[in-house]
């Protein structure tokens, strides 16, 4: 027992250190974080003005990245050789590209589609949430049920908008993907300037703590 009280010091005293030392680099690099907020903010701000053409891109981005999965798995089945589950990737590969085309072929079918889906999706987590805090109850449970709830009204909002003005599918994501890039950046930025601030006196505060030799 009289080991371990006389260890914790100096566990705590490198745990100190350690943090000290990271917080000093951080708060080299937080111009970084800053110059990181502010794009995102930016690029989440162009979003939100242009929705349409955020969606676009989010269906563009989508469908590049299923022709690169499929090419990249079609070839890779190639390079393992033969094996029982080669005929099985080669189907994956192959599906992959075939959506991928279909995706950037027709951005707007892909695009309603994907408003339905994130619809549905956060309906069914919304829900889940709910059920899972009323019936747990753990800690601070009030929060989740919350957040279960205006998850599922999200989900909710965006059928009834899709069922009242179909146009809504060319826009719904684009916002959703700004809000995203906004609120991100602006915690990004928060952040920098908070750690520019914290960070000299956390680092001096440890140091001032460091054993003598």
């Amino acid at each position: 027992m009289e080991n371990q009280v006389l260890v914790k010091p100096n566990d705590n005293d490198r745990v100190q250190r350690l943090l000290a030392h990271e917080l000093r680099r951080l708060h080299d690099y937080w111009w970084c974080f800053l110059l990181l907020g502010a794009l995102l903010a930016i690029c989440g701000a162009v979003a939100i003005v242009y929705p349409f053409i955020a969606t676009t891109a989010v269906v563009a981005v989508l469908g590049a990245m299923l022709l690169i999965s499929g090419a990249a798995t079609i070839v890779s089945s190639f390079w393992t050789g033969q094996w029982s589950a080669f005929l099985l990737q080669m189907i994956v590969g192959v599906l992959y590209v075939v959506v991928g085309l279909a995706v950037i072929d027709k951005p707007l079918a892909t695009a309603g589609v994907l408003t339905l889906f994130i619809g549905t999706f956060a309906i069914v987590v919304g829900i889940v949430r709910v059920i899972a805090a009323m019936t747990i109850r753990f800690p601070q449970w009030g929060w989740a049920l919350l957040n279960g709830a205006v998850t599922a009204l999200f989900g909710i909002l965006i059928y009834r908008l899709v069922a009242k003005e179909p146009a809504a599918v060319l826009w719904v994501i684009g916002l959703m993907v700004g809000l995203e890039l906004l609120l991100n950046g602006w915690t990004w930025i928060a952040l920098s300037l908070q750690l520019k601030q914290i960070a000299p006196h956390a680092a001096s505060d440890a140091d001032a703590t460091r054993p003598s030799a």
